[in-house]
């Protein structure tokens, strides 16, 4: 088989790092696992067996590779990775979506992922420029949630807005003109949470795109967490009927 490159954002499969990302990987798209990668130390880990097992009842490639675990996941204590293929999905015109503006940190994006999961929106749009959601960084701190969100990538914001036109926009801003209670009273569906780069969040101009939100903090901090304010949000908008 070809040999394993260092993961670079042209490459057309990534790595699900750690066991139990692995493990999602497995039982969320075995379609798209290409092989599992196990590290000599691993003998003992009933985790790696386990999952070792699954990949040869598959019929998928398992190799001992440590050399090309230490290089893809930069530590020495990672015992197992997934290489997958990277797949481009459609987003559900019906259902509800969080819209990452501009997000930069790998470990906020990956935590976005599995909150937004746990909380029941499994429809993520990203804007340019943005993080690679295939690096494996976004994907170790997703912890596999990746592997059951689907994910598309868009050039700018008017091209989502071209794409969806029947949803209703509610953008996240610190000067929201209303706060999440009142906006989350008020909904209508189906709905978009747009949510800003970490560092500077989300331009003026997203006022005018449709109700802008803002969660109500104490002074002592200058803004929310992007994965924290997420959660706030999808939480509240999910529950509106109860």
């Amino acid at each position: 088989m070809p040999k394993l490159e260092a993961y670079h954002r042209d490459l057309p499969y990534s790595y699900a790092t750690g066991i139990f990302p692995a493990t999602e990987c497995l039982h969320a798209c075995p379609d798209r696992c290409l092989r599992l990668l196990v590290h000599s130390r691993a003998k003992e880990s009933g985790g790696v067996g386990q999952l070792t097992e699954a990949c040869e009842q598959a019929g998928i490639r398992v190799e001992q590779a440590d050399r090309a675990l230490e290089r893809i996941a930069r530590k020495e204590n990672c015992y197992a990775a997934m290489v997958f293929a990277k797949q481009a999905a459609d987003l559900d015109a019906n259902a509800a979506h969080v819209v990452l503006h501009h997000p930069a940190d790998s470990g906020n994006v990956g935590a976005v992922l599995r909150n937004c999961l746990a909380l029941g929106i499994e429809q993520v749009a990203i804007i340019r420029p943005a993080v690679d959601v295939y690096e494996p960084r976004v994907v170790r701190a997703s912890m596999g949630a990746m592997f059951r969100v689907n994910l598309r990538h868009f050039e700018n914001f008017d091209g989502y807005r071209a794409a969806f036109p029947d949803h209703v926009i509610y953008p996240f801003m610190l000067a929201g003109s209303v706060t999440l209670e009142q906006a989350v009273r008020a909904a209508r569906e189906p709905y978009a949470l747009v949510f800003g780069n970490e560092a500077t969040g989300l331009p003026d101009a997203f006022a005018d795109y449709g109700q802008s939100v803002r969660i109500p903090q104490s002074d002592k901090v200058d803004s929310l967490n992007l994965a924290a304010a997420v959660a706030i949000g999808v939480y509240a908008f999910q529950r509106r009927e109860e």
